[in-house]
């Protein structure tokens, strides 16, 4: 199906959403899309034993002005650029409203904020669950002591965010060679370079893979995987001409590289098996462990987003991948 070419992002008037606005309406303008901003709240809950009879009515008046006034500074923030930009204000949870609307859309923003140490590992509700659950693509944007990234300076002074450099990770599973075609997608909006990174945990390090016997061959595992790296990447270039794929294979387990290359790339794509039920409310610990620590954007895409997606075409990836 052909998804609504619409970027959505959610905006709170925090430092870390006004960055992902940037990146948001710096994306809409390369491709030429719409820009949708939602500002959303709920009202706080009481106990009915808490609150006098007199009192039991809230005004939501003043929270409805102050998400207004969020998406003013918004609309301010990314005019000029050129891009349809339409913003509403909805009632509820954030993520609950961003995971509805995202049927809606193209693609999926949001920001988070990296604080280090232990509290880092724990992304905010909406960095976390609209990635899990969306029904587009999403891209978490960290915020790190204000850092945008690779930039280039507009003539008016506003910082627009370019992609050179992507980087995603390929394992040989259905849901990292749907991480690969998307990967393939933005290196051809954004001109970049794209390298496709395979981890082989096997090392001392990694430790992952301890109860494979001592005797395995090494270097017949990263010929191997290297080997496997080479089909599908070799596949991809013949159904893009011109674009050429850079390859890795390293030891390391997929987010320990991945979180790594992050450090001189502009974008990391990764792919995430996105299941249901309980199980669906945490990505794939590959997934989770790059938006916890990755320094650039990251493009998460779940096995929902690439069966709407996946119309059988010629990108359509084949069984005979690299198991993972």
């Amino acid at each position: 199906m052909t998804r609504p070419e619409i970027v959505l992002v959610g905006v709170d008037g925090s430092a870390p959403s006004l960055h992902a606005l940037d990146w948001a309406a710096a994306y809409a303008e390369r491709v030429g899309w719409g820009l949708h901003m939602v500002c959303s709240y709920s009202l706080p809950s009481f106990t009915a034993a808490s609150l006098d009879g007199g009192y039991a009515a809230l005004d939501d008046t003043a929270i409805q002005e102050g998400a207004r006034a969020v998406l003013e500074e918004a609309q301010a923030r990314v005019a000029g650029l050129g891009v349809p930009v339409t913003a509403s204000v909805a009632t509820g949870d954030a993520a609950g409203v961003l995971v509805e609307m995202s049927k809606d859309h193209g693609l999926a923003v949001v920001g988070t904020r990296g604080r280090g140490g232990f509290t880092e590992r724990l992304l905010g509700t909406v960095s976390s669950a609209l990635p899990a659950h969306a029904a587009c693509p999403t891209v978490v944007v960290p915020y790190r002591d204000g850092s945008s990234g690779t930039a280039t300076e507009r003539r008016d002074g506003d910082t627009v965010h370019e992609v050179r450099r992507i980087v995603v990770g390929v394992d040989g599973s259905p849901s990292a060679e749907a991480a690969l075609r998307y990967a393939v997608q933005q290196a051809e909006v954004w001109d970049a370079e794209l390298v496709a990174v395979a981890g082989v945990p096997v090392g001392g390090s990694a430790g992952v893979l301890a109860w494979l016997p001592s005797q395995i061959d090494h270097e017949q595992v990263l010929a191997d995987i290297k080997a496997g790296l080479d089909v599908i990447v070799d596949r991809y270039e013949a159904a893009h001409p011109g674009l050429r794929i850079k390859r890795i294979v390293l030891d390391g387990t997929g987010a320990e590289l991945l979180t790594e290359f992050s450090t001189a790339a502009d974008l990391l794509v990764v792919g995430s098996r996105g299941r249901g039920g309980f199980r669906g409310l945490l990505l794939g610990s590959t997934s989770q462990a790059v938006l916890h620590h990755a320094a650039c954007p990251v493009l998460v895409v779940t096995r929902r987003c690439a069966e709407v997606d996946d119309d059988g075409g010629a990108d359509a990836a084949p069984e005979d991948a690299l198991t993972s």
